[in-house]
């Protein structure tokens, strides 16, 4: 019996090409990690210094409280992420819409051997060979395939899943909401440190300067011996606490404005002034406590992510039943192959195919449990949630309430301070004792007049951070303009609408 075998001269270039290709593909594997260099970082660095205020609307004089929100919601980087993860999660949405339509494969391919396919046959009655070697394909063809298929369950499944990503979708907003709820609170409170800021800002040096004059005369009295040693220290000793104060007070005042500065975005180092208002209006809340644990569970971001995922979970649930279902897939296709050898070059073909893996039926059990218990937990997840809310929402009205307690105290210390202080300006006389009454009686009314615009501002936070425990935007549902001007007057609209909801009976 003869077998048709290629020559050896044949297949050795073959072999030799392919080792070749296999070499340079694994020469091409092995790449070395490449560390950046330091023109690399730099030029990084200064196109990302570029890049955090850019395109941003000047200033244009002092910033009011409106102005300073607007600008936290359309510049600070943090709601910058959040509404990038949002637009994320509707590109992914879009693309998980696509798996619902039909797959469409187009092929293409050139094939090439050095001899040809050729083939005998042999008997199974004399195990001789029956008919000499013969081949019914060319040696160099191409081919080409266009497939239409569809399978029923991977469509059924991609349903599920679609909708799953559009509730994420909507996850991704009221994660961005949260996000904006916390940043007016702290734009709220940083607005009024900044204020206090500004206003006792130009107000210490001169005391500093006043008092480290006063600390001389004393230790040039202490040299003199025109006073007892323990006297004289002991009027050191309280003017050197003054200057402490001072200078804590003075490095806490100059952190107001960059804290402020970074909520807005604005470029490091610079200058700008807020708009202090001539009367500190205290907010007002008569909304009973049942109404605000009423509106924190319907309008809570946490507790509508929470529902949605608590949807997602169900969506899971019916996917993994829907993947225990035998698969339909219908295929129609249209084909070409270039073979001189056969009669029909081109054809088309269509069929049904029906597939059912019968180890997920094994399994259904476990499958369906896995499901349960994620929806199970999801809702446990709700619960926590809606708990936790409303021990939110008593603690912030506590904290509200504390704070209103605290600064109506605080402004009536300061009113007193400052009175001190008048009487003691007018009745300083020349001899040291006199001008260390009043050093003392002017660095009082001053931190006094501090630790009012910090209750002030904490109180507003409180206020604010009530105003998130409801659940209350700070802007409307649409905006007409995304500008500063236009998100300001929309700020401001939302907050006239925070005072009738927390007012419903027209308390201001």
């Amino acid at each position: 019996m003869k077998l048709y075998l290629p020559r050896r001269s044949r297949v050795a270039p073959v072999f030799g090409a392919l080792i070749a290709l296999m070499s340079l593909g694994l020469a091409g594997c092995a790449v070395p990690p490449q560390a950046l260099t330091a023109d690399e970082r730099q030029d990084m660095v200064k196109a990302d210094r570029q890049a955090l205020t850019q395109q941003q609307e000047p200033l244009q004089g002092p910033i009011t409280l409106e102005e300073a929100m607007a600008r936290a919601i359309r510049y600070n980087l943090d709601h910058r992420v959040k509404l990038m993860e949002a637009a994320v999660a509707q590109r992914q949405l879009d693309l998980s819409r696509t798996d619902l339509l039909p797959k469409l494969a187009l092929s293409a391919g050139y094939n090439w051997r050095d001899n040809d396919l050729a083939s005998s046959s042999r008997s199974v009655l004399t195990d001789r060979q029956s008919l000499e070697p013969s081949t019914s394909t060319d040696r160099a063809r191409g081919t080409s395939d266009l497939t239409l298929s569809w399978n029923v369950l991977d469509f059924g499944v991609s349903y599920f899943t679609a909708q799953q990503q559009a509730d994420r979708v909507l996850m991704a907003e009221e994660r961005r909401r949260k996000v904006l709820h916390l940043l007016m609170q702290q734009t709220t409170q940083a607005y009024w440190q900044a204020a206090g800021a500004q206003m006792l800002e130009n107000r210490i040096e001169p005391v500093l300067a006043l008092s480290r004059r006063a600390l001389e005369d004393s230790r040039k009295v202490e040299l003199e011996k025109l006073r007892s040693p323990v006297e004289a220290l002991n009027y050191q000793r309280q003017l050197l606490d003054i200057v402490r104060q001072l200078q804590a007070v003075r490095d806490e005042l100059a952190q107001a404005k960059p804290r402020l500065a970074a909520i807005m975005n604005l470029e490091p180092g610079q200058e700008f002034s807020v708009v202090v208002p001539a009367s500190m209006q205290v907010p007002r809340i008569t909304l009973p406590a049942a109404s605000m644990e009423e509106a924190a569970l319907l309008r809570r971001p946490e507790l509508v992510e929470a529902q949605y995922n608590e949807r997602v979970s169900l969506l899971e649930t019916r996917k993994a039943l829907a993947r225990l279902l035998p698969g339909l897939e219908i295929y129609l296709g249209g084909h070409y192959d270039s073979n001189s050898y056969l009669t029909n070059r081109q054809w088309g073909d269509a069929g049904l195919r029906v597939s059912w893996n019968l180890f997920n039926l094994l399994n259904a059990g476990e499958i369906r449990g896995m499901a349960q218990a994620q929806l199970d937990l999801a809702r446990q997840q709700r619960l926590a949630m809606s708990m936790a809310v409303l021990t939110q929402v008593h603690v912030a009205r506590l904290d509200y309430l504390g704070r209103l307690s605290q600064f109506e105290l605080t402004e009536q210390i300061n009113s007193v301070e400052q009175r001190i202080f008048t009487y003691a300006r007018n009745a300083a006389s020349a001899n040291s004792q006199g001008k260390l009454e009043e050093i003392r009686a002017s660095a009082a009314a001053m931190m006094s007049e501090l630790r009012l615009y910090q209750s002030y501002g904490a109180l507003q936070g409180a206020y604010g951070q009530l105003i998130a425990t409801i659940g209350l935007d700070p802007l409307p549902e649409s905006v007409n303009s995304h500008d500063i001007r236009s998100l300001g007057e929309a700020v401001k609209a939302s907050e006239q609408n925070w005072i009738k909801t927390m007012n419903p009976e027209g308390g201001v």
